[in-house]
C-alpha cells in the first residue's frame, strides 16, 4: 500500500499507542474501496467516523496485544519465540472476555485507552514501550560461562552497554544486578567462554501513560513461556476483580505481591 506524503504525516498525529491500529485500519479501508493508494481524504474520512458517536467503539476488541519486529531480522532479538507467545497470549485474552468485562463497566463509549495492553519486545532495547502497557514482556538471554578458555581480549567488556561484564585471571564475571540479559556480550565473545545461560522473558507490570505516568514493575527473575502465560492469565483474573469504571490494570495493582 502506497500512502502519499500529507497522509503519511497525518497519521504520524495519532498517539504512537495506537498509530499501528490505526495505520492497519486505514489500509483496509482504502483496500476495502478497491484503492492501493493512501491520500489524505482517506485519513480525514475514517477519523471522521472514529470521532463520530459509538464510532470508535466499533472497533475495539478489548485488549490490544503488540511487539517489535525483532522477528523479521533484529540483530538484537533475544527473545526464543515471540510470535507463538503473541498468539498465546490474545488467546488468553479471548478466553477472559475482557471486551464484555470492560463494556459491563464502563461507563459511556469505550475508547481505545480502556484496552488492556501487553506489548513485548524481543531484547531490552525495547522499541514497542513495553515499559508503559498494562503487561511489558522483554525477551532475555543470560550469560553463562562455559569450559571453554578466556583469552583475556576483553571483546565482551566492550560489548556490554551497562558496563556489567569485567575480567578476572579466570575470565569473565557477570554483575547479576547490572545485566539486562541482552546477549550482547554472549555474541560478542570470539573463543565460546560465554555462552547462552538462561533464556526467556522478563516481565513489567502496570505501565502507563497519562496524567501520572508511571514505568512498569519488574517481576523477579526469567520466566519461560509457559510461566509468563500463567503470569498473564492471574494479571487479568485480578483486573477482572478488582476493576471498576474502566478503571486501568495500574491503577488497582501497587505492587508485584498481589499477583503472587
Amino acid at each position: 500500500m502506497i500512502w502519499e506524503k500529507e497522509a503519511d504525516a497525518a497519521i504520524k498525529k495519532v498517539p504512537f499507542f495506537v498509530r499501528k491500529k490505526v495505520r492497519n485500519r486505514v489500509e483496509t479501508f482504502v483496500s476495502d474501496k478497491g484503492g492501493d493508494r493512501v491520500t489524505l481524504k482517506d485519513v480525514q474520512a475514517l477519523k471522521k467516523k472514529f470521532l463520530s458517536k459509538g464510532g470508535m467503539e466499533k472497533e475495539i476488541k478489548g485488549y490490544d496485544v503488540s511487539a517489535c519486529f525483532g522477528g523479521e531480522g533484529c540483530p538484537n532479538s533475544v527473545a526464543p519465540s515471540t510470535g507463538q507467545l503473541v498468539k498465546d497470549i490474545e488467546a488468553l485474552m479471548e478466553k477472559a472476555n475482557i471486551l464484555a468485562f470492560l463494556k459491563s463497566n464502563v461507563k459511556g463509549g469505550l475508547k481505545f485507552h480502556h484496552e488492556f495492553r501487553v506489548s513485548i519486545s524481543d531484547c531490552p532495547n525495547a522499541c514497542s514501550r513495553p515499559q508503559i502497557a498494562d503487561i511489558g514482556i522483554i525477551g532475555a538471554a543470560f550469560p553463562g560461562i562455559t569450559d571453554e578458555p578466556c583469552s583475556q581480549c576483553e571483546a565482551c567488556v566492550d560489548a556490554c552497554p551497562e558496563q556489567a561484564v569485567t575480567l578476572n585471571d579466570k575470565g569473565p564475571e557477570i554483575n547479576i544486578e547490572a545485566c539486562l540479559s541482552c546477549g550482547k556480550c554472549i555474541r560478542a565473545c570470539p573463543t565460546g567462554t560465554l555462552g547462552t545461560g538462561e533464556t526467556g522473558y522478563r516481565v513489567l507490570l502496570g505501565g502507563r501513560l497519562g496524567r501520572h505516568p508511571r514505568l512498569g514493575m519488574e517481576v523477579p527473575g526469567i520466566l519461560s513461556h509457559g510461566e509468563v502465560l500463567d503470569l498473564v492469565r492471574r494479571c487479568l483474573e485480578f483486573y477482572k476483580t478488582n476493576s471498576r469504571n474502566g478503571k486501568r490494570f495500574s491503577h488497582v495493582l501497587e505492587s508485584i505481591s498481589q499477583i503472587a
